[in-house]
């Protein structure tokens, strides 16, 4: 009986050939700079929190413009995003990429450790859909909540959670997976709202 092939070296240090060395640059970047690692780790750990008043302020946006299609999109936004990570569990362990901290032995690590899948990031995901979500629902707001995911991805690797392909596949994936919903949602959820202006539930589609 033949044996096993090997898993390919690089497979084990992410999905880009670049991951390992543009991941050991950041590492040594946050070796450098141990002023930042609270405010990172906060950021890399909770910044979640943002994301959820990010998708309140794009709905509230909306609501003020009148727009039913602004508000379909708001609406679908938080949706969107729950469908991108949801999707993203079994994507992450048909993958099964092991995290940058079980393959890199002496990186500085600051995050909590953990089993979970590697790529692509759950964070990312969630970042990238709300940002995409916000953008198709208002342009200010979806600025914002691009920079924000800019900064989650960004942070993850910072912590020694993620390779670099990690969170740029999820931000990838999770824009992905919401503008794509919203293609097919957009038409009916917009006239549900319409037909819901005219009812109790108007309060929450339009201001005034």
């Amino acid at each position: 009986m033949s044996a096993v092939a090997p898993r390919p070296a690089h497979l084990d240090v992410g999905q880009l050939p670049v991951d390992r060395s543009w991941f050991l640059q950041v590492n040594h970047v946050a070796r450098s700079t141990p002023w930042l690692h609270g405010a990172a780790l906060a950021y890399a750990s909770y910044g979640v929190v943002l994301f959820a008043l990010l998708l309140l302020g794009g709905w509230w946006a909306a609501r003020r413009r009148r727009d039913a299609g602004a508000v379909a999109a708001a609406l679908w936004a938080p949706v969107g995003m729950l469908l991108a990570v949801a999707l993203n569990q079994p994507l992450g362990a048909w993958v099964a990429e092991r995290r940058p901290y079980d393959v890199l032995p002496h990186v500085l690590v600051l995050a909590s450790r953990t089993t979970d899948f590697s790529f692509p990031s759950d964070h990312a995901v969630m970042a990238g859909a709300v940002a995409a979500g916000l953008l198709a629902a208002d342009r200010r707001w979806g600025l914002v909540a691009l920079v924000a995911a800019v900064l989650m991805a960004c942070t993850r690797v910072y912590v020694g959670a993620h390779f670099p392909g990690d969170v740029l596949a999820g931000l990838a994936f999770g824009a992905a997976v919401t503008l794509l919903g919203l293609l097919l949602v957009r038409r009916p959820l917009r006239l549900l709202v319409v037909r819901l202006e005219d009812t109790r539930l108007r309060v929450l589609l339009v201001a005034g």
